[in-house]
């Protein structure tokens, strides 16, 4: 066997192989012995139909099979040859068969982008540091506040701030919006709910009023009205100012604290908040940290990993909304599949050049604050060490942990004061925030 190997371009492979003619017909011609000693034909005693006839009826087909064997096994022996580790499948040409001629094809492939940073010595990232400050507790109990709200109803006009009851119906064109009729549907003028243009149309209406109003539906309403103008007639039935209970005693223990103490709540507010302050610190450096390794390793992705990924990524897609997921346009998911192998790819070449394992008392510990949740915890944990699968999921996100210990380390933290509402905004820094919510 002849084999050579040429690079098409970063990642990019080709790998000619030579098959000597004399090999292929040892195969075949061994092959069509078995066949012939096995083959009972009418008019024949089994395993005496003579030579010629054998290879007449199946020469092309044990021909065909044998190259697919030499191809699959030559395929991998000249892999182990040239020390190459390909991703995926390759992209196999064959030349013409022909008994008595060398069997010669063309397999495409790519392999494994070389992987140049692996920590981030001499970079700078910042890091966002900030304290719960009082306002931020007050702004907290101002938002429990608003989520028992009472409504009071009025005669007078409804403004910003009001809940205004009404019955409707939608049209487009004339013809009637499917879910586009509600009776006593409740709207809050300013909320910024998913008909914007109702709410601006009720600012000053009474109980009462009949009025049309033109709104523009969003983009993301279903059965094809999406950005299409809908009419709705609109009756009026009850127009109600909002009145915020007091901070006392009674709203203390509706919020589960026994002693009733506004103190005791604030409390539990700062360390409520002092936690999810925590978390988006972490998640902040974790972005940083995440985004500078990817800009400074701006690989080649094999093709055949994305389209890997974008197919899981529609799969999760069906189970949490399979209505969108009916929509999916994979080419549009293409480039966040890209951003997630492209920092697979990176952690796992920083976790082999680091030695990064799954810290396993790390693992138990995750594991058991999911079963914190449970009655009984100790069989939650015995249920999750079970299965493989299960553990393995945990696994990804301590050793996620780790690999951005692992890369802050080597990195210059400069800590950078900011506000809690900054933080929790994503002012303080927003495009990083949002790629938080994509998977990074």
């Amino acid at each position: 066997m002849q084999a050579s190997l040429e690079s098409t371009g970063t990642i990019g492979r080709k790998l000619t192989v030579t098959i000597p003619a004399e090999r292929v017909e040892t195969m075949v011609s061994e092959r069509l012995g078995d066949v012939g000693r096995n083959l009972n034909l009418p008019g024949f005693r089994r395993g005496h139909v003579p030579r010629k006839l054998v290879e007449a009826r199946y020469a092309g087909r044990v021909l065909a099979e044998v190259a697919e064997e030499l191809i699959d096994a030559s395929y991998r022996e000249a892999l182990g040859k040239e020390d190459v580790n390909p991703v995926g499948p390759p992209r196999i040409e064959a030349g013409k068969l022909e008994r008595g001629a060398d069997l010669e094809y063309v397999a495409e492939f790519d392999v494994y982008p070389r992987i140049v940073r692996t920590d981030l010595q001499g970079e700078t990232i910042e890091r966002p540091v900030c304290e719960v400050a009082e306002e931020d507790v007050d702004r907290t109990i101002e938002s429990l506040r608003e989520r028992r709200v009472e409504w009071d109803e009025t005669a007078d006009a409804a403004s910003l701030g009001d809940r205004v009851v009404v019955d409707s119906v939608a049209t487009i064109d004339g013809k009637p919006v499917d879910g586009g009729k509600n009776k006593n549907f409740g709207i809050v003028l300013g909320e910024e709910g998913p008909f914007p243009g109702l709410e601006k149309g009720l600012e000053g209406a009474r109980v009462g009023d009949a009025k049309t109003i033109d709104v523009n539906l969003p983009d993301f309403y279903p059965d094809g009205f999406g950005g299409k103008t809908a009419k709705f007639e609109v009756a009026v039935r009850q127009v109600c100012h909002p009145r915020l209970p007091v901070v006392d005693e009674a709203f203390v223990k509706a919020h589960g604290i026994e002693d009733g103490a506004v103190e005791t709540l604030r409390a539990e507010v700062r360390a409520s908040l002092q936690g999810e302050l925590q978390d988006r610190m972490r998640a902040d450096l974790r972005h940083r940290v995440m985004q500078r390794i990817l800009e400074l390793n701006p690989i080649e992705v094999p093709a055949y990993l994305v389209d890997v990924e974008v197919g899981v990524m529609v799969e999760a897609m069906k189970r949490l909304a399979p209505r969108r997921a009916r929509d999916v346009d994979r080419e549009e998911m293409a480039p966040e599949a890209r951003r997630r192998v492209t920092l697979a790819l990176i952690m796992r070449e920083v976790a082999r050049v680091h030695g990064i394992r799954p810290d396993e008392e790390r693992v138990r510990r995750r594991v058991e604050e999911l079963a914190a949740d449970y009655e009984d915890s100790e069989e939650f944990v015995r249920w999750y060490y079970a299965d493989r699968s299960r553990l393995e999921e945990v696994e990804g996100v301590t050793m996620e942990e780790q690999f951005v210990e692992c890369l802050s380390s080597t990195a210059r933290i400069e800590d950078r004061p900011v506000t809690f509402r900054e933080l929790v905004d994503g002012k303080a820094d927003a495009r990083g925030l949002a790629a938080l919510n994509h998977g990074l």
